[in-house]
């Protein structure tokens, strides 16, 4: 391949650029940096293209510049918003940005000889700004008519929210981090999401302005579905890529319930999975034997793995089993254990599971809602104690179904699963 933007081309990694002057700009080594906002403690699979393609510019010799918005942060983008973010502290906005550094070491190789990559806060810039200066040295640059006619700004003008001054002047600080970024470290493209565009064309006409010097902008797909509704969401919420906010195990799992319209575009977005390869798992489920979700666990294995290194992916692989309806995996104290930090999980009395029936004891963790509910689960085959199904609407609990003494796992159809440790006196 000739070069990273005929790679981004062939993936569906691309959207737009500022200008063909881009290609001929990256014939040479050339820098190239995307912004993250810690608006939150981790990031989350929507924030993944963007990682995926700075790692993608390494792999073709560029070097990854990452931003932390220390200072972004504190106003919030209003790109892709219809009401406006809420204001986080300055201690929350330091722990964030602290947590969110540690994510990109999953994607990007920080032990390149050549292309290690740089990671700033800008906080680090603005805050030697007063507020004067600001305005007079960077604000006198930017016209009204072309910030009101960005879409991000239109659309909030017309909305019954609005939208505050504070929101209005993002675009300024994040063309201004462009600017810095070019003057101190050469950075010569910015790359962000297709609702960044606006943002980033300012960005590349203040650097005009300021320095004669022209840079590139480039922006990639958002993440969503076939059905047009944004990739990266779940019952829960957002799926993030922090261990602690969404396990190894239902991160992998969000991945494997992939619709088929959708697995092969991701595999193409998310991984660094050869494109042959890609073509033939198309191929395979258009073909007669085809084993259903084969090609979503390969998807899920290839981004776990990525996100969580192999010690995640067989942690997610090993509950997978575990939990599986049926499964003939051989329950024992320690994957149970294991299992009650990945599935939710509750603590009960012995005496309040010994010779009770199945339908009380999941009425009293809390797995169903009501007696009838659990008897109707029963009767259509969707009832599990230890992957084993219940058949009994009557069946009473005994000491030989507990598991080392002191869990259950119970099952709610093929997904909904709770592990429940026995408390005795």
């Amino acid at each position: 391949m000739s070069s990273v933007i005929d790679c981004l081309k062939e993936r569906g990694l691309l959207d737009s650029i500022t200008s063909e002057d881009l290609l001929k700009q990256l014939e040479n080594p050339t820098r190239v940096y995307c912004g993250f906002d810690p608006t939150a403690e981790s990031l989350h699979v929507g924030h993944l293209i963007p990682i995926i393609v700075l790692r993608w510019f390494q792999k073709f010799g560029h070097t990854p510049v990452v931003i932390l918005g220390g200072a972004t942060g504190r106003i919030g983008d209003p790109s892709g918003k219809s009401v406006e973010r809420p204001l986080l502290d300055d201690a929350t906005i330091l722990y964030n940005v602290a947590r969110i550094r540690r994510q990109f070491e999953a994607v990007l190789d920080f032990f390149h000889l050549k292309s290690r990559p740089l990671v700033f806060n800008n906080d680090e810039w603005f805050s030697g700004f007063n507020l004067i200066d600001f305005l007079r040295d960077v604000g006198k640059y930017f016209r009204l008519g072309v910030m009101l006619s960005k879409e991000s700004v239109k659309s909030r003008l017309n909305s019954e929210e609005g939208i505050s001054f504070t929101e209005f002047t993002y675009q300024i600080l994040q063309s201004y981090d462009f600017y810095h970024l070019h003057k101190e470290h050469q950075v010569c493209l910015q790359i962000g999401g297709s609702d960044q565009w606006g943002n980033i064309t300012e960005g590349v006409d203040l650097v005009r302005r300021l320095s004669g010097k022209q840079v590139f902008g480039l922006t990639v797909p958002l993440l969503t579905r076939s059905d047009g509704k944004k990739f990266g969401k779940s019952e829960q919420g957002a799926v993030w890529l922090a261990a602690d906010r969404c396990s190894p195990y239902e991160f992998y799992q969000y991945f494997v319930r992939v619709p088929d319209a959708d697995v092969i575009k991701m595999m193409k977005l998310l991984t660094f999975m050869d494109l042959q390869e890609i073509g033939s798992y198309e191929e395979q489920m258009q073909a007669s034997g085809y084993i259903s979700n084969t090609a979503q666990r390969r998807l899920a294995s290839e981004v776990t793995c990525l996100i969580h290194g192999e010690e995640g992916l067989e942690l997610a692989l090993r509950v997978t089993q575990s939990a599986s309806p049926g499964s003939e995996t051989n329950l024992d104290p320690d994957s149970l254990e294991a299992l009650s930090k990945e599935l939710p999980s509750a603590e009960i009395d012995l005496s309040e599971v010994l010779d009770q029936k199945f339908v009380d004891v999941v009425l009293k963790i809390g797995l169903l809602a009501s007696k009838s509910e659990a008897v109707r689960l029963i009767q259509n085959q969707g009832a599990y104690l230890n992957n084993k199904r219940v058949d009994d609407v009557n069946l009473r609990l005994s000491q030989n179904v507990l598991i080392g003494g002191k869990f259950l796992l119970f099952g709610v159809g093929k997904k909904k699963k709770m592990v429940v440790k026995i408390q005795s006196k």
